[in-house]
């Protein structure tokens, strides 16, 4: 029940705090940086033009336009889920009702890898609970993010845990709601790669 009376106060805080500085739409700021062995964070997104080798970029659509850091530290950059149907998973290291999607959502991210990107937003609670979260569930065969401060969270207009935002292959969100225990998250992905 602490998340009914907490949650609330702190997206007004974060509504609140958004609205103080530029609106640029930039992520300047954010936590984020790349994946080992990727181009520098400032790096433009990937856009439709021809790369150097002759191979067209996949549009990168602006859900998409993010850095983070990962519950174990590593830097990420969306960019790279450009071009494939997303799942983004918005959990609390506290929460029972997340802790009973795990298993259906690695299973998801396991079975479609390399069809749909999966990829876990932990926030509500401080790192260190995040990762052992992780390790407990066994999530970690996917992408982690630690949003402590609620910043994706506040982008993708996230108001509780225990929640999936879908996107298509083209970043529009498709689905965005609670799947308890992730019954039928299967089939929405599904429905998206096939």
């Amino acid at each position: 029940m602490r998340a009914r009376t907490v949650l609330p106060v702190v997206v007004a805080a974060l509504l609140a705090l958004a609205g103080c500085g530029a609106e640029s739409g930039s992520d300047e700021g954010a936590a984020g940086v790349l994946p080992a062995g990727s181009a520098s964070p400032a790096r433009p997104p990937a856009s439709a033009d021809a790369s150097s080798d002759g191979a067209a970029e996949v549009a990168v659509a602006q859900a998409l336009r993010f850095t983070a850091t990962t519950v174990d530290g590593k830097p990420f950059q969306a960019d790279v889920l450009a071009g494939k149907p997303t799942v983004l998973w918005f959990w609390a290291p506290w929460c029972p009702k997340c802790k009973a999607q795990a298993a259906e959502t690695a299973k998801v991210a396991a079975d479609y890898a390399g069809e749909a990107n999966v990829v876990g937003v932990a926030g509500l609670g401080r790192n260190e609970a995040m990762k052992n979260f992780v390790a407990d569930t066994g999530t970690g065969g996917f992408p982690q993010l630690s949003d402590e401060k609620g910043e994706l969270w506040k982008r993708f207009e996230v108001t509780e845990q225990s929640r999936y935002v879908i996107l298509d292959k083209n970043g529009k969100t498709v689905y965005e709601g609670v799947l308890p225990g992730g019954d039928g998250l299967a089939e929405k992905v599904d429905g998206l790669t096939g």
